[in-house]
């Protein structure tokens, strides 16, 4: 099982740009599909983006297709958000997640082996 950091959440006007970067622990990087899922205050969780073990297939919830991409270095166990045109919607702790199923390319938490921190971002209007 890995364990997951997140870093790089923070304040940003609306129109600005974040980058979120996810570490991993351990030597099976690449066998994790790997997601970012937001919660936003009194709201569930729900998924943004993920990313395949190789990196070569990715997806989008529709909110933020065009606007995130999703990307993933399998040489330094690490996995980025690059956010732009940021909108207050967008408002949220970040959570970085590893499953080995795949199941988190249907937006689904079931299968969900690890969860980072979580990182906060806030967007002004």
């Amino acid at each position: 099982q890995v364990q997951l950091v997140e870093s790089g959440g923070g304040l940003v006007q609306a129109g600005g740009s974040l980058r979120l970067s996810c570490a991993a622990s351990g030597r099976t990087f690449g066998a994790y599909a790997m997601g970012w899922f937001r919660q936003a205050p009194g709201k569930e969780r729900e998924f943004v983006a993920a990313i395949s073990g190789g990196g070569s297939s990715t997806y989008y919830d529709e909110s933020v297709k065009g606007r995130f991409t999703i990307s993933r270095d399998n040489a330094k166990n690490t996995v980025d958000l690059q956010m732009y045109s940021l909108k207050p919607e967008d408002t949220a702790v970040y959570y970085c997640a590893a499953d080995r199923t795949g199941s988190i390319f249907r937006g689904s938490t079931d299968r969900i082996d690890s969860w980072g921190q979580g990182t906060p971002v806030t967007v002004s209007s």
